[in-house]
């Protein structure tokens, strides 16, 4: 097993003008004390506009110090947001080779798109459209970073001429690449474009079997072609961490910033409402937490095997890796037995404690790491050579890359390339603020040339909402999506699930949800028309079929863990009139099981 830290840089407010300072500082004392210890990587996200959940808005700065302040850890360049208007793949290879190099060749690439609203909306970047945008723009960094000349490209959203991109990186053909996962789906995807799988799931070891079987299988299939030049076949889990000889001590020092990571995240990406620069994260956090599933008191100090979540007494708590090194070991060796490959620990989060993270770093190096380094390097090289005969077979079905233009020639003052895209009307992120004021979107995302259709992104928010459904009482559930924001959430959802193509296009009709809680009952109106989906809250009185339901088996529906047919064979769920547009209704909003 290896392991490495991650950091979003929290920061809490109130916060003063020397606090961001120190606690990128204190980080770097951190990564120097992991890296003489002995961990594998220290990763850092690549965040925007997300005050007091993360600062982290130019980690490649914060890698290139940490490079020259240590001597082994790889350096976890992750996640990069590719999609063109947060970075222009040129420059992200520039990035990546130039860190490679002052490093020694200590990268690895991770890969994303992100979906909260603070940051598509902050560089335009569209929604609908993201996913595709990250497969093309990866497609683009990789051949750029390795062919010499790179021939250029023209896609849907990127006009790239030939060029020679400088510096090249140090490992060849470039460094290991990943991508950024939230649940099953995407880490099966990750292997279908043979990328290393960052799991941001805080799933539980014997869950996490299931999904890295699944995984390897893939690497193994015909199925996996590679998105790079090289195949990563890890996959890794992200789980909190703060490790004492006390395990009250480990709850008092780490239990408020593990829950203040989970409850800002799920504020940018399922329940907040932000308003720059005022909003105070930290101030709701301490309020709404229990109503929120992070509830303190249902962590306690029972010397018992750590879950990675804790549900008791109707609600819901996270805990982690936060408790004694007897503990932490126990629950490594269960993830070691899945077949995880690394464990990436979160100690910075909320106002965790620079000294505290540094004795929890030091007490794991001491005590917990050197059981997992005995026979590390035997297994891998077993591994690689299992692996080898798939991964060779992998890259000979991807599509080789194209010839630069004989002769193509940059004089000073012009060239022969046509800056298009594949529609001819300009790049998708050109267009994007146009079609915001009553354009029609474009046509459903396509990959990238030489990227598998199989790799889909799922947005983060998706993963959030299922953790935030799973394990919870119908009483918890009654409580959040009894409420009209708690049920607008799954309506908005739908709204974005929604494709329509083909016959489905044509398929008309309102659908009237009546959906109950103790609250009393609020109806929702769907309505299909033309090639659209909109969802409003009301009533129809000519909806051509109506779905009544208790509020929180809709929940359940929407994060997928029941079914309309189980649920109208028990009778949870009464649905009169069309019941063939309601049966359709699955075919437009593709995976989803509402």
């Amino acid at each position: 097993m290896r392991f490495g830290l991650f950091y979003e840089h929290q920061l809490p407010r109130p916060h003063g003008p020397g606090d961001e300072e120190k606690l990128l500082n204190d980080a770097l004392e951190q990564v120097e004390l992991a890296d003489r210890l002995g961990f594998h990587s220290v990763w850092e996200v690549e965040h925007h506009f997300l005050e007091e959940y993360s600062h982290s808005s130019a980690p490649e700065v914060f890698l290139a110090a940490a490079s020259q302040r240590t001597r082994r850890i790889r350096l976890g360049h992750g996640i990069v947001q590719l999609p063109p208007n947060y970075n222009h793949p040129a420059r992200v290879a520039e990035r990546i080779a130039t860190l490679d190099l002052i490093s020694g060749g200590r990268v690895e690439f991770g890969t994303g798109e992100s979906s909260s609203q603070a940051e598509l909306g902050g560089f335009g970047v569209e929604r609908e459209s993201k996913r595709a945008q990250w497969q093309e723009a990866l497609e683009v960094t990789t051949r750029l970073l390795t062919e010499e000349p790179f021939a250029g490209h023209q896609g849907r959203f990127l006009s790239v001429p030939p060029r020679n991109l400088v510096p090249k990186p140090k490992q060849k053909p470039h460094p290991p690449l990943w991508v950024a996962c939230s649940r099953r789906d995407t880490i099966l995807a990750a292997a279908r474009n043979g990328l290393g799988a960052l799991s941001f799931s805080f799933v539980e070891p014997e869950e996490a079997r299931t999904w890295v079987d699944e995984y390897y299988a893939i690497i193994q299939s015909d199925q996996c072609v590679p998105a790079g030049l090289a195949v990563n076949p890890n996959v890794a889990v992200v789980v909190p961490l703060m490790c004492h000889a006390d395990e009250q001590t480990a709850i008092d020092r780490g239990i408020d910033g593990a829950h203040f990571f989970g409850f800002s995240l799920a504020h940018y990406y399922i329940f907040g409402e932000h308003q720059p620069g005022r909003t105070n994260v930290w101030e709701e956090f301490q309020r709404d937490r229990v109503k929120r599933g992070f509830a303190r008191e249902l962590i306690r100090a029972s010397d018992a095997p750590l879950p990675v979540r804790l549900l008791q007494e109707q609600m819901g708590s996270l805990r982690g890796a936060i408790g004694t090194p007897k503990q932490v070991t126990e629950l490594i060796e269960r993830y070691a037995r899945a077949g995880v490959d690394e464990v990436i620990f979160i100690s910075q989060a909320g106002r965790n404690q620079h000294a505290h993270i540094c004795e929890s770093i030091e007490l794991f190096g001491s005590e917990v790491l050197p059981r997992f380094a005995e026979g590390l390097a035997e297994h891998e090289a077993e591994k690689r050579q299992r692996l080898a005969p798939a991964i060779e077979r992998a890259l000979a079905r991807r599509r080789a890359a194209p010839l630069a233009p004989a002769g193509y020639t940059i004089w000073p003052d012009h060239e022969q390339w046509q800056h298009r895209t594949s529609d001819g009307r300009g790049s998708e992120s050109a267009r994007s603020f146009r079609r915001r004021w009553g354009t029609r979107p474009g046509p459903s995302p396509q990959p990238g040339n030489g990227v598998s259709a199989a790799t889909p992104a799922a947005p983060f928010s998706q993963t959030i909402f299922r953790w935030l459904v799973n394990g919870r009482s119908e009483a918890q559930l009654e409580l959040v999506f009894g409420s009209a924001p708690g049920q607008g959430l799954i309506f908005r959802g739908m709204r974005r699930a929604y494709r329509a193509s083909g016959a489905s296009a044509s398929l008309q009709g309102s659908i009237q949800y009546q959906l109950s809680a103790r609250s009393g009952t609020r109806g929702w109106v769907v309505r299909l028309h033309d090639g659209t989906l909109e969802a409003r809250p009301g009533v129809d009185p000519h909806a051509a079929a109506t779905m009544r339901m208790p509020a929180a088996t809709f929940a359940r529906m929407a994060a997928g863990q029941q079914t309309a047919a189980a649920l109208a064979m028990t009778g949870r769920l009464q649905i009169e009139g069309d019941l063939r547009l309601v049966a359709r209704l699955g075919e437009v909003l593709g995976q989803s099981p509402v």
